[in-house]
């Protein structure tokens, strides 16, 4: 994917409508907005930051420093067919990057794969909830009907997660090791996150 390659918004969603400051139950305020091309060096560190069961979590496979073709697919996003949002907050000396959620559009536009990932330090604090909250939302918004990810059997947090937000789940017909959770945009309602909400490594 091209270095200068430029983000273009679909009709009607502009920036400053996919930038949120929430507050998850402990009071802490975060911010989430799109992922940049300017965040490729924390995306790195985020990820390279990641406990090893984390990364396995998120790749389905060992992967522990990405590369630098990996990290601009990561930043720099087609935004017709894909989002990424991020999860700041602020250290008092700089923005840390706690977490990030994304889907990726299929090629007839009706359906996107999914995938959350939150710092271990930051886990079970309903970052994840939020992130996958606004990711379902916008989706819904650009016309996708139906949202799947593809996740390890072993992963109990992602099951918890995805239970929490009425995805349902069925088993991987092409690999025992994994599960399938989808969910249907059109005419699924997702739950409010809540005080109680789990939250995905």
């Amino acid at each position: 994917m091209s270095g200068n390659q430029t983000t273009i918004e679909p009709p009607g969603l502009q920036p400053s409508d996919l930038t949120w400051s929430d507050v998850l139950r402990d009071g802490t305020e975060i911010l989430v907005r799109p992922i940049r091309p300017s965040d490729e060096d924390a995306e790195r560190h985020f990820i390279e930051a990641l406990s090893p069961e984390s990364r396995r979590f998120r790749f389905l496979g060992d992967v522990k420093t990405p590369s630098d073709a990996l990290l601009k697919q990561f930043t720099r996003i087609d935004s017709l067919h894909e989002m990424a949002f991020v999860a700041m907050v602020d250290t008092g000396e700089s923005e840390e990057q706690i977490g990030v959620s994304r889907y990726g559009a299929g090629i007839d536009g009706t359906s996107c794969e999914c995938a959350v990932v939150v710092s271990d330090e930051w886990q079970n604090r309903g970052v994840a909830t939020l992130l996958m909250g606004h990711l379902m939302d916008v989706a819904r918004e650009r016309g996708i009907e139906r949202m799947y990810s593809i996740d390890s059997t072993a992963n109990s947090a992602m099951h918890g997660l995805a239970t929490h937000l009425g995805f349902l789940r069925e088993a991987d017909p092409d690999n025992a090791t994994q599960v399938i959770h989808r969910f249907d945009l059109q005419t699924g309602s997702r739950r409010a996150p809540g005080p109680d909400a789990p939250a995905r490594p």
